[in-house]
């Protein structure tokens, strides 16, 4: 994977990225999946899985800060939040940081991960690893929702692979169909759905999926410079269609009060707001679209 410095990324067949590498930390061949972590010349450590890019130090924070906070501040008084996947901690560190969190439960199939992000990438996720709050299980995502009682959770949130290998149960109609009957009567899931210039079929799919069991699916954007192809879409399903039209007067009253207000480096009220305004090259894969 590596020649002559170069790591190159291998999600588009014909199209692509490459880092300069400094220092290969570590390669693993898990249970699951190819793990690299190394240290780039421009962004810091770099976490790889099956040759695909999947988080830099110089810019988690910006879907870190999107998966995390939009759904926890749309709903405004999640206290028991499930994570799945999310193995490096950012996710869970984001969520810890609302007040509102009484519980959250982060599972992530691959130990190995969660093993080498605490090794070589510790600031990730801070201190949210030894959070009283936090129950950190590593096993089967699809099992852990299929046995979780009924409206055990305000709020999923999964960070996953795309639809290929080991994260493509996590795109199914049993998934969706689970996350419905585990989440309260104002509960939500959101889920990353690719980069839809290249991955149109990822974000259609998926929301065509989750439209069998929530009345309201949507999609918000991020700008992540390592996912490249323009934005980044997160989907959306929720059994209340008004926690996605909520005005930034009202996300910064609920951001001040859960404690995130000014905590943020992409992340701001007018920013949430804005990003359910979609492009119409992204808007015509939603269901409802025409």
């Amino acid at each position: 994977m590596a020649t002559d410095g170069w790591i190159n990324e291998t999600l588009y067949p014909d199209w692509g990225q490459r880092f300069l590498v400094k220092r290969e930390l570590a390669r693993v061949r898990s249970a699951f999946q190819d793990i690299v972590i190394f240290d780039s010349t421009s962004h810091g450590r770099v976490m790889v899985l099956d040759g695909i890019i999947q988080i830099t130090e110089a810019d988690e924070f910006v879907y870190q800060e999107m998966l995390a906070h939009v759904p926890l501040l749309a709903h405004g008084a999640a206290a028991n939040v499930l994570i799945i996947g999310a193995g490096d901690g950012g996710v869970l560190r984001r969520v810890l940081q609302h007040r509102s969190v009484q519980r959250a439960v982060m599972v992530e199939i691959d130990g190995e991960v969660i093993r080498l992000a605490k090794q070589f990438l510790p600031e990730i996720a801070g201190a949210a690893w030894d959070d009283p709050r936090a129950e950190v299980i590593v096993g089967d995502g699809i099992d852990y929702v299929t046995r979780a009682p009924d409206a055990s959770f305000d709020v999923i949130i999964v960070d996953s692979t795309d639809p290929i290998g080991v994260g493509e149960v996590l795109f199914t109609d049993a998934f969706y169909a689970n996350a419905a009957r585990i989440l309260t009567g104002r509960g939500l899931v959101v889920n990353q759905c690719g980069v839809p210039f290249m991955q149109a079929d990822e974000l259609r799919e998926t929301s065509l999926r989750r439209a069998k069991f929530f009345p309201h699916v949507s999609a918000y954007v991020a700008a992540v410079p390592t996912y490249v192809g323009g934005f980044m879409t997160l989907g959306w399903a929720a059994k209340d269609a008004s926690l996605a039209r909520l005005s930034a007067d009202e996300i910064r009253a609920r951001a001040q009060a859960a404690g995130v207000l000014g905590t943020t480096r992409y992340w701001t009220p007018e920013i949430h707001a804005g990003a359910f305004n979609l492009p119409p090259y992204i808007a015509r894969h939603l269901p409802g679209s025409g």
